[in-house]
């Protein structure tokens, strides 16, 4: 179809052409950073947290005395809980996946090296590997002689004499790439600590850049502070029922204590992406709605342009222009102008993709996004216009006839 005949009709409606192409451009651009989003944050949704998630289930406790040894307590505590049927074990922690108590300090493979990784330092009682279900790839579980008390009072200065720790498959990947990292030395601290395994996975509690999720590090200090989770592991169908008794077991052990969130891992998930899944709803029905009102833009200029054009339309048809040939015509006319939003809507979308990296740490807008929104709008303009297409077509070659 020859191009200067369209062009020529375009020009003739230059406002009206300018808006429609700035709609497109700007859906473009929203819809390619909004469809991102929605990905960027399902992504999140699936992350594996590398834990017996449907096993498992924990309750804070903070203690009230002052006098008490908290060692000493959650010895107790984990020994009583240990005991409800369907319990298979049971450890003292200080954080989990999800739960936001991030304790992250700066990792180094030399000493005083200038480093801006970070990576989250998970304690908790021997047990802890195996209570949480994390898959051990390389390497060994902590030996109990080489535990050590977290020492909370002077600002965890167990971190100093620690000997030992096991990292996550990304953090010795990072830090040794193409190598083992069974045997080698970290700085999580002032002193070095030998690195004696890799798990597989192991989400931070607090989720940041996807790249670094997975900087976590397990070290053989015992939570010495008042406030401690207590995880247990049971089977799937018996989580409810321990759940209900773990309350009552700690309230007999001591009520002089303040026990709050009881709760399954899958509980402390789904709430972890509560907002998550509000925003990808909102998302959704923006994107959606961005999408109907440009679509309804298009046909509705589509159509008034149709009823404009009637008469020429049947003098084309009584000069031998077939249905099929106004119907590509009308067709090839929104191409154009889809095309004309789409090429500013692919910058504007780059630009608004920094603004949002700026502002909100989104990662960088893939490039295949763009292509993918081009063709989603040509297919969205091609519909839009289908209807006054066909009824473009179908004006008989007798309205030529008729008088305006």
């Amino acid at each position: 179809m020859p191009l200067r005949p369209l062009l020529s009709s375009l020009t003739r409606h230059k406002l009206t052409v300018l808006l429609l192409v700035l709609q497109v451009g700007l859906t473009c651009a929203i819809v390619c950073n909004v469809v991102f989003m929605i990905v960027n944050r399902t992504a999140q949704l699936r992350q594996p947290s590398g834990l017996d998630e449907d096993q498992l289930v924990m309750i804070e406790s903070i203690g009230l005395d002052e006098n008490e040894n908290p060692l000493t307590r959650h010895a107790g505590d984990l020994a009583a809980l240990r005991q409800i049927p369907g319990v298979t074990s049971a450890v003292a922690i200080d954080a989990l996946p999800f739960n936001g108590n991030d304790w992250s300090n700066g990792i180094a493979t030399t000493p005083n090296a200038e480093t801006n990784l970070t990576a989250t330092a998970y304690n908790g009682t021997p047990g802890e590997l195996g209570t949480l279900g994390l898959h051990l790839v390389e390497g060994r579980d902590f030996r109990p002689d080489e535990y050590l008390p977290m020492d909370s009072a002077h600002d965890w200065a167990g971190i100093n004499h620690v000997p030992v720790t096991i990292i996550t498959r990304a953090l010795a990947e990072q830090l040794f790439p193409g190598r083992s990292a069974l045997g080698k030395d970290i700085y999580p601290g002032d002193n070095p600590v030998r690195v004696v395994g890799v798990v597989d996975h192991l989400l931070r509690p607090q989720l940041r850049e996807a790249a670094s999720n997975e900087y976590s590090t397990l070290l053989p200090l015992l939570p010495d502070s008042a406030d401690v989770t207590y995880v247990l592991h049971t089977k799937p169908q018996e989580r409810e029922r321990v759940l209900r008794q773990v309350s009552d077991v700690l309230d007999r052990l001591n009520g002089n204590r303040i026990l709050r969130k009881p709760q399954t891992f899958t509980q402390l998930r789904d709430d972890y992406f509560r907002r998550n899944r509000t925003m990808i709803g909102l998302l959704l029905a923006a994107a959606t709605g961005l999408l109907f009102v440009t679509a309804l833009g298009i046909a509705g200029l589509a159509s008034f342009w149709v009823q404009q054009r009637r008469r020429s339309i049947g003098i084309r048809r009584a000069i031998g222009a077939t249905r099929g040939d106004i119907l590509r015509y009308v067709q090839a006319e929104n191409f154009l102008i889809v095309s004309g939003g789409i090429v500013p809507g692919m910058l504007l979308a780059y630009a608004l993709n920094l603004l949002l990296m700026t502002h909100y740490e989104l990662p960088r807008l893939p490039f295949l996004y763009l292509p993918a929104g081009a063709v989603l709008l040509w297919l969205l303009g091609q519909g839009a216009v289908l209807g006054p297409a066909l009824r473009a077509a179908a004006v008989p070659p007798v309205v030529a006839t008729r008088a305006d």
